[in-house]
C-alpha cells in the first residue's frame, strides 16, 4: 500500500500475541511501517529484537496523528480508554481504525466519538488464538483460515471495508462483514457462554472432591479435555462476561430452563426423551465442519499408542524435532507397566499434526485423531 516510495505508518496500541501477529501479518504483504505502543516496555523491546516491530513510541499522539491504520491490540475496556484519548487528536482524515476485541457493542458505541469526527472505525474480531501470550510468541500464520470477524457501522462504505480487508489480507482469514448485535450474540452462544459452562463444570468437579478426594483423580482424563477451555485467562474472560451481560443473561437463562426439563426426563425415567436428547446433539455435532476454524480455537491433538520403556518420549520428540515440527504441549493421558500408553502431542497448526503423523507413522509409532 502507498506509492511514491513513502511507507505508510502503522500504529499498533497493545503489543501481546494478537498484535505481534497481525502486524507480521500486514508486514507479510505490505512495506510499511509499523509502531508499537505499550504500557509493557519490554514487550516493545523484544517485538523491536524479533522485528515484529519497526519502533516503538511511549508518545502516544505523535505517532497515531501520523498513522494511517491504527489497531487496537488490548483488551476492550483498555480499547474503550484510548479511543477517548484519540477523539483528543487531530488524526489523519484518512485514518483506518480498528480492534480485535472478542465483543463488539460496547466498542462500536464508544467508536462513535472517532466516527461523528468523520474518522472510520470499523470493529474487528479475528477468531484464533493460542494457549501461549505475548508478543514473543507472534506467529505470522495464526490467522490463517480462521474467521475475521468485521463490523461496520451505518456509515461505513463498502470502499472501506475493502481496505480494511486489503490491509489485513497477510493474515489469510475468512473474513465475515456482521453488526456489532449479531457477532456478540452468536459468539455468545458458541464461544463466551461455553467458557462459563466450562468453569462451572470444573467448579462442580471442586466441591465434589472436598469430600470425595479421587474425583480429583478420576477427572484427569476426559474431563480434563471437555473442560480445557476453563483454563483460559480469567481476567480476559472476565472482561467477556462483562462486555457481553445481555446476550450471556439470557443463554443462561434458557439454559436453566433446559436443565430442569432434563432434570425431570431422569427423574421420571423418560427413556426416549432423554435417548433423543442425547441422538439430536450427537447428529449436530457430527455434521459440524470438522477442520474449520470457529470462534473457540481449535486443538490440534494428535494421539500416539506409546510403549513403556525408556527413552520413548525422547525419540518421539526428537522425531518431530528433526522435521521440525514444534510441539505446543505434550500429555501423557494412560500409561500401565508393560502395557500401550497414549501420548497425547499438541501441535499449532493442521499441516504440523499431518507432518507429526506421517513422521511418527514411518517410525513404527501407531497414532490417531480423534474428532
Amino acid at each position: 500500500m502507498g506509492g511514491e516510495g513513502v511507507k505508510k505508518n502503522v500504529l499498533l496500541i497493545g503489543t501481546g500475541l494478537i498484535g505481534g501477529s497481525i502486524s507480521l501479518a500486514i508486514k507479510k504483504v505490505h512495506d510499511v511501517n509499523i509502531i508499537g505502543f505499550d504500557v509493557n516496555e519490554s514487550q516493545l523491546e523484544i517485538g523491536k529484537r524479533m522485528k515484529i516491530l519497526d519502533a516503538s513510541s511511549i508518545q502516544l499522539k505523535e505517532c497515531a496523528e501520523d498513522a494511517h491504520l491504527i489497531i487496537f491490540s488490548c483488551p476492550v475496556e483498555e480499547s474503550i480508554k484510548y479511543i477517548h484519548i484519540l477523539s483528543e487528536y487531530q488524526l489523519r482524515e484518512d485514518v483506518m481504525i480498528t480492534d480485535v476485541g472478542s465483543t463488539k457493542g460496547e466498542i462500536m458505541r464508544h467508536s462513535k466519538i472517532l466516527t461523528d469526527k468523520g474518522y472510520c472505525f470499523i470493529g474487528g474480531h479475528p477468531m484464533a488464538g493460542s494457549h501461549k501470550t505475548g508478543i514473543e510468541s507472534a506467529k505470522v500464520h495464526l490467522f490463517e483460515n480462521a474467521y475475521y470477524i468485521l463490523s461496520p457501522n451505518e456509515h461505513t462504505t463498502k470502499d472501506q471495508i475493502d481496505e480494511l480487508k486489503n490491509w489485513l489480507k497477510g493474515t489469510g482469514s475468512h473474513f465475515v462483514v456482521i453488526d456489532e448485535k449479531t457477532h456478540d450474540n452468536i459468539t455468545g452462544v458458541v464461544s463466551h457462554f461455553p467458557h462459563l459452562i466450562a468453569a462451572s463444570l470444573v467448579k462442580q468437579v471442586q466441591q465434589y472432591s472436598k469430600t470425595e478426594p479421587l474425583a480429583t483423580s478420576l477427572a484427569a482424563g476426559g474431563f480434563r479435555d471437555i473442560t480445557r477451555i476453563a483454563s483460559s485467562s480469567p481476567k480476559m474472560w472476565t472482561d467477556i462476561v462483562i462486555q457481553n451481560k445481555d446476550t450471556l443473561l439470557s443463554l443462561i437463562s434458557s439454559w436453566i430452563e433446559d436443565m430442569k426439563e432434563m432434570y425431570h426426563l431422569v427423574e421420571q425415567q423418560e427413556h426416549e426423551e432423554i435417548y433423543n436428547y442425547f441422538k439430536e446433539s450427537k447428529d449436530f455435532r457430527d455434521n459440524m465442519p470438522a477442520k474449520a476454524n470457529g470462534a473457540i480455537p481449535s486443538y490440534f491433538d494428535l494421539y500416539i499408542d506409546v510403549m513403556d520403556r525408556v527413552g520413548e518420549l525422547s525419540n518421539i520428540t526428537t522425531i518431530l524435532s528433526i522435521h521440525q515440527v514444534s510441539i505446543t504441549n505434550l500429555r501423557i493421558i494412560e500409561s500401565r507397566e508393560g502395557l500401550p500408553g497414549v501420548l497425547r502431542v499438541s501441535l499449532q497448526t493442521e499441516k504440523d499434526r499431518d507432518k507429526a503423523k506421517n513422521f511418527l507413522n514411518v517410525n513404527g509409532y501407531e497414532t490417531y485423531i480423534v474428532n
